[in-house]
């Protein structure tokens, strides 16, 4: 059963041409790459024109990449249209006439597509700047960051550059406070209107210039986002002679904006401080056996790595030789470091403790498991969650209702209620400031985003927000038992001496050496749980006996290594015997017997046991009011055995995958929205099936990356609570934001049409209101379970 459809976002496949509102750096967060259509990625790739890339440097926010997809639609030649905010680029595929025409009609409408090369590419990092609608200060942000581009993007007037731009903001407030101050202190003089108006003008153009070029551009094609409301808001002071106050407005509103899209840049970015967790360059072995220290992005897959004691491990690989402790906090969210030798994963930002290890690379920079985590969390932060489709839908109603409202005012007050036509205009401008719905569009992707990067830092990849704000309504859990609630590899968990009066010392040595010999995993865990209690030896005539175990001869004598089927059949069964393996059988344990010629002289008994977290995980999901299920392939003693265990109350054992799905189906019945928790591969129908399917042990597994909806990165149960509590806390601190930034609204809707309140003290509000959800939202960075 396929999942892709919910991970597709509903509000961002709209056609070109649809409404979206945007104002501030809210668009950034929320964008994602959009295509017209979108063929299988098999098909993409050997048939159609070729996806090509373009930078538009003052392309910041979804009202733009709205307009931009207005001005393509007429044309039908576009195989695949693409936005990336972050990066600023539009993807377009088409055939070279029709690529022409679609760059033609981008160009008509003001913006300046400019060719990406490979290289630009790679350097146009995502993120760039704060993307903010204003763009008074994004696209030098977006400069900061891409000065490395091979290709640079067009220039920018100096007015809307970011090179200098909180100089040139301060010094834009500057003019205004002293406008200001002249009307305050000289209101009557005429020798300082001039100056006023000087003042305000040389302030507006530092603050507002590239405002106005854009709300110009929106009132042009008949868009009414945040650019063309200030920008009808600070001209129409400006004519009714409110010169100081149309100034201080436009200040205000970009200094805001500023601080505003650098605290959304932490939400974004939050999760790609972890691409400065791998080292830039690591030793290699070379060919005549010396070390040379090379890039990672030159190291290929198969090279030899030398990491020293207190380094991070740079690329993804295999332990090679030596043994040491790694801390993998920053990739699976562990708190204790992981002892790791020959033949054990390293992944890439992990931090080598108190040895020096050798390994072999096994994926390229790019496509290490660091990588795949950052590449994992920006998916989701594209995707917009309920809450968010929400918000969208309501601004996008609610900015033209105010904008009608306004005009209203304006125009029928002096009528209706006789207010003076400079008054009546006065009101209607203090309205269109706040008919901008800059905090509440914004509130929800802040929020979700800093839940998402918190979770990742917990070593929790949730592909969207709309399984961070579902976890919270999960009712039940099902939980898949090898790999989940257990260790998913058998080990030695009791023995027995069966023969009195024997010496135990030969009986160990011989089960010990009989079955270091087998590759089977029973006989495996056997030898690991003897390793310390004797020492192996030699043996003869090895030999594996299909169905029954394994014999050899040490010492000159034949011993058998077997089941319980085998030793029955060499007529060593007894009364008593068959009650110690009936209480090992009931226990979930798979019993082996070691027999010499005379008989049975000992058992082991295996079990694959409970992860150390699984039993606490358990309690909490409970605590939580979330009911927990095992579904499981193994035989139903074994499975109840583990479910006690761990406290699980509701097993069902001897499931099929389809009978898994259809237990799915039935929790979902009978207790609501449910989550499947498994390995992502062989519990595939269930995890696609469940509300939301958890992986378990996402580190370093493609499979499981593409598998579910969440992926848990260190195989830990406690992770699944740890979720949920978070999730909780994201949708109280959306609502919080979204009753905020209603709540000042509605304030100053009634205190604009029967108050005194003025522009700038609605500019404040308004971006005061924008700052206060952006640092709310932050919270959820710093929260710790």
């Amino acid at each position: 059963m396929d999942k892709t459809h919910r991970h597709s976002d509903p509000a961002s496949t709209r056609a070109c041409g649809a409404k979206s509102h945007c104002c501030g750096p809210a668009a950034a967060l929320a964008s994602s790459p959009i295509s017209i259509t979108e063929p299988p990625a098999e098909q993409a790739a050997s048939a159609g024109p070729e996806l090509k890339r373009f930078r538009i440097a003052n392309m910041d926010c979804m009202s733009e990449e709205s307009e931009i997809r207005h001005a393509l639609a007429p044309l039908s030649g576009l195989s695949q249209l693409r936005f990336d905010l972050g990066r600023r680029t539009v993807s377009l595929a088409a055939e070279p006439a029709e690529l022409q025409a679609a760059l033609a009609a981008i160009r008509r409408i003001g913006y300046k597509p400019e060719a990406l090369t490979e290289g630009a590419e790679q350097d146009a990092a995502p993120g760039a700047g704060g993307g903010a609608c204003s763009g008074g200060h994004s696209h030098a942000h977006a400069h900061e960051h891409d000065h490395a581009t091979a290709k640079p993007a067009a220039a920018v007037p100096a007015a809307a550059g970011f090179g200098s731009g909180l100089p040139r903001l301060l010094a834009a407030l500057a003019l205004a406070v002293g406008a200001e101050a002249l009307a305050f202190f000289a209101p009557d003089a005429a020798v300082f209107k001039g100056a006023q108006m000087a003042l305000a003008a040389a302030a507006i153009f530092l603050a507002g210039f590239a405002t106005y070029q854009k709300g110009l551009m929106a009132l042009r094609v008949g868009r009414l986002n945040i650019n063309a409301l200030m920008t009808v808001a600070v001209s129409g002071a400006f004519v009714i002679g409110q010169w100081p106050e149309a100034a201080m407005v436009m200040a205000l509103y970009a200094l805001a904006e500023l601080i505003e899209a650098r605290a959304v840049d932490r939400a974004r970015n939050a999760i790609k401080s972890l691409l400065d967790l791998a080292p830039p360059d690591a030793e290699v072995l070379q060919a005549d056996g010396s070390w040379l220290r090379q890039p990672t992005s030159a190291i290929a897959v198969g090279a030899s790595v030398r990491l020293r004691p207190g380094e991070r491990v740079p690329l993804d690989g295999i332990v090679s030789q030596g043994t040491s402790a790694v801390d993998q906090a920053p990739v699976t969210g562990e708190s204790v470091p992981v002892d790791k030798t020959v033949g054990d994963e390293l992944y890439a930002g992990t931090i080598n403790q108190n040895a020096a290890l050798e390994f072999r690379v096994t994926a390229l920079a790019g496509d290490s498991t660091l990588a795949r985590v950052i590449h994992a969390v920006e998916e989701a932060q594209a995707s917009r969650a309920p809450t968010q489709r929400f918000v969208d839908r309501f601004a996008a109603l609610y900015t033209p209702a105010v904008f009608v409202l306004a005009l209203a005012l304006a125009l029928l007050a002096p009528w209706l209620l006789g207010w003076s036509w400079t008054q009546s205009v006065y009101k209607a401008l203090v309205l269109l400031v706040i008919a901008c719905p800059c905090a509440l569009v914004i509130s929800t992707p802040v929020t979700v985003v800093s839940g998402l990067a918190a979770a990742a830092r917990r070593g929790i990849l949730v592909k969207g927000g709309v399984y961070l704000e579902q976890a919270r309504s999960l009712k039940a859990v099902a939980l898949d038992k090898t790999g989940t609630i257990t260790e998913g590899r058998p080990k030695l968990v009791a023995q027995e001496f069966l023969r009195e009066g024997a010496p135990q010392a030969p009986a160990l040595q011989a089960a010990l050496s009989i079955a270091g010999r087998s590759d089977h995993p029973v006989s495996k865990a056997i030898a690991a749980g003897l390793a310390d209690q004797a020492a192996s030896a030699e043996v003869q005539g090895f030999e594996a006996v299909v169905g029954r175990g394994v014999q050899a001869s040490l010492a000159g004598s034949a011993y058998v290594l077997g089941n319980h089927r085998w030793i029955e059949e060499r007529g060593h069964c007894s009364a008593a015997l068959e009650a110690r393996l009936r209480l090992h059988e009931q226990a979930g344990r798979t019993v082996t017997l070691l027999a010499d010629a005379q008989g049975v002289l000992a058992l082991f008994a295996v079990a694959d046991t409970i992860k150390p977290s699984s039993k606490t995980a358990v309690a909490e999901l409970q605590a939580l009011g979330v009911a927990t299920v095992m579904l499981t392939g193994d035989n139903q003693a074994t499975a109840e055995a583990i479910g006690a265990e761990a406290g699980i109350r509701q097993v069902r054992g001897q499931l099929l995958p389809q009978d898994k799905l259809a237990a799915i189906t039935q929790l979902q019945a009978s207790h609501g929205p449910t989550a499947m928790t498994g390995d992502g591969i062989n519990d595939a129908p269930a995890l696609a099936r469940a509300d939301i399917g958890f992986a378990m042990g996402g580190a370093g597994t493609h499979t499981a990356m593409e598998a579910a909806d969440v992926i848990v990165m260190n195989d830990d149960l406690q992770r699944l609570p740890e979720l949920i509590r978070l999730s909780r806390r994201t949708h109280a601190v959306l609502w919080q934001n979204i009753s905020l930034a209603l709540g000042i609204k509605a304030v100053f809707l009634v205190a604009a049409v029967l108050g005194n309140a003025s522009m700038w003290m609605a500019v404040f509000a308004d971006m005061g209101a924008s700052l206060l959800v952006v640092f709310n939202g932050l919270r959820l960075l710093r929260s710790r379970d």
